[in-house]
């Protein structure tokens, strides 16, 4: 008989009651240090106080109003995103496959809009995750998430990661935009070489494309800036961004610029809870404490001195550790072992983790971690490197 929640999801057998900066607890009194972050969405940890304040004031004020009406929190969030970045206008969604809809949308919208309609297909990248929907799973075009749901939403070409030759071969009368992650997570957390976002960059201007960056996860100060593009110092025509947006909030937001946008009138798009009080209450809140003072350069400095850590791990342990990959506090353990035995010997002691493909066991930690969280962590892994080296 099938259960009464739908069976999609293979889920671990743990469940926790609380949660308190970077752990969380079980109900029996277990306390596991979260190197998950909810695959990337807790970034200020759990139940931070600030988000706690803000979620509660606005709940007792009003919830959801839908867009028929003005919301103002909304609009003082858009406008603080546009100023930290290279976006004129914002779309505010519940999830990061629905800014990734958007985001498609506005290309097609954007060629059709400046008297170009057949240019509406879009290069991704091998390997990308891009979220769940039909539209974003032909964007990806993995097999993976493909198979059972044919036929594929046609308008996606695929080609190698890093790849520019294979890149600018695939660019026809129809190619609309280049999709990219600047940090793949799900494909195995491979950061692209700055080099080649810059080259994107001229590519698309080149051609008259739209660059479109996928920072649902390597986004919102995971890698030690705002965005994870900045590293490059170039910037995208169009992002979605969602995870760390919230908290832990449901939201997802696209970012365009106005040139981009213009195809983006009234009608043209919408969402009934995008935007609604409460989660742009707790979106203001995450970026009240991303834009404090030195929070990113504190990012950025224990990311390091974790990244440090990691390679000594490496070192250490051969057998069961081939390389560390990433950027910021978006960290990739390729490994000699099964990525799944080395994360339940992590959980087993007390660390949580997050699979990835080319057996990579992702390190998501919140933010707000110290070198001490880092101590823990690292003493965790080394731990269950030598168990799982031991029954080798």
């Amino acid at each position: 008989m099938i259960p009464a929640v739908m069976p999609t999801y293979a889920r671990i057998e743990l469940a926790f009651e609380r949660g308190e900066g970077a752990y969380l607890f079980t109900s029996e009194g277990d306390r596991y240090l979260d190197f998950a972050s909810g695959i990337a969405v807790t970034c200020l940890g759990h139940s931070h106080p600030h988000l706690v304040e803000a979620l509660v004031e606005q709940g007792r004020r009003l919830w959801h109003t839908s867009n028929l009406y003005r919301i103002p929190e909304g609009e003082r969030l858009a406008e603080r995103l546009v100023e930290q970045t290279f976006a004129d206008t914002v779309f505010f969604s519940n999830s990061g496959a629905e800014a990734m809809e958007c985001g498609i949308k506005l290309v097609r919208k954007y060629h059709d809009d400046t008297g170009n309609p057949q240019r509406y297909k879009i290069i991704a990248c091998n390997g990308a995750f891009h979220g769940r929907t039909l539209t974003t799973i032909s964007a990806a075009g993995n097999e993976k998430y493909l198979k059972g749901f044919a036929p594929v939403v046609p308008g996606f070409a695929q080609v190698a990661f890093g790849n520019l030759n294979e890149l600018r071969a695939a660019i026809d009368d129809e190619t609309a935009a280049i999709l990219v992650e600047p940090v793949q997570g799900e494909g195995g957390i491979r950061p692209a070489a700055l080099d080649y976002l810059r080259a994107l960059r001229e590519v698309c201007d080149e051609f008259g494309l739209l660059l479109f960056f996928d920072e649902v996860q390597c986004g919102m100060g995971r890698t030690g800036k705002l965005f994870a593009h900045e590293w490059a110092g170039i910037t995208p025509d169009v992002m979605a961004v969602a995870k760390g947006i919230g908290g832990g909030f449901p939201l997802g937001a696209c970012l365009a610029t106005e040139k981009a946008a213009v195809g983006m009138t009234a009608g043209a798009h919408g969402s009934t809870y995008g935007g609604n009080p409460l989660a742009m209450a707790v979106g203001n809140a995450v970026l009240d404490v991303l834009e404090g003072p030195g929070f990113l350069e504190g990012v950025d400095s224990v990311a390091r001195t974790l990244w440090k850590e990691l390679e000594a791990l490496v070192r250490r342990h051969p057998k069961v550790l081939a390389e560390v990959r990433g950027a910021g506090l978006m960290l990739g353990l390729r490994c000699e072992a099964p990525n799944a035995e080395v994360m339940t010997a992590l959980r087993d002691r007390g660390l949580l983790t997050v699979g990835a493909a080319e057996n990579v066991v992702r390190l998501l930690p919140p933010l707000i971690i110290n070198e001490g969280h880092v101590k823990e962590a690292v003493a965790i892994i080394e731990a269950a490197c030598e168990s799982l080296e031991k029954g080798a």
